[in-house]
């Protein structure tokens, strides 16, 4: 399995937009950290050593500490696609507590809009990790990708997903 260190060195080589984070350290905000109390151990890391992981195109990027603080220049939000659907159910109440609580339970790590828009994230329930797949126009309609986001990890550098 690859490591994190192993996936930053491939991502330079393959002409990512790619940016160590320097402090070595992650601080998000109360509002992700109260929501998704228990961010899986290799996440974490992840993001305590990557700032920024756009793809060549500009079209697809991991979420890191700035997007999850609202302090980066990129126009979606984190959780966009949330919003999204909370503005499709407009004033059902039901509806809108279906999506909460479904992405109260579905964190995600990377957004695209190359072709449509699309995320992966991690499945906060699952033992370890799982990531997920959804796209437009369903977002709350996924697919299991990996197991955990060291795999996902695995998977993007063997090019069976795109970054």
């Amino acid at each position: 399995m690859i490591s994190i260190k192993e996936f930053i060195e491939w991502a330079k080589a393959s002409c990512r937009n790619i940016k160590e984070n320097e402090k070595c350290d992650v601080n998000l905000s109360n509002e992700v950290r109260e929501r998704y109390k228990a961010i899986p151990y290799e996440y974490f890391e992840f993001l305590k050593q990557v700032k920024q992981c756009i793809s060549f195109s500009e079209k697809s990027w991991f979420l890191c500490e700035e997007e999850y603080n609202g302090k980066s220049d990129i126009a979606l939000k984190w959780n966009e696609f949330e919003i999204l659907s909370l503005e499709a159910a407009e004033d059902d109440r039901e509806w809108k507590s279906e999506i909460e609580n479904w992405w109260n339970r579905y964190f995600p790590i990377l957004i695209s809009v190359d072709n449509e828009y699309s995320f992966y994230a991690i499945d906060m329930e699952s033992e370890n990790g799982t990531i997920v797949y959804g796209c437009e126009p369903e977002f709350e309609e996924v697919d299991v990708v990996a197991d955990n986001f060291m795999e996902f990890l695995q998977i993007i550098v063997n090019k069976e997903r795109q970054l």
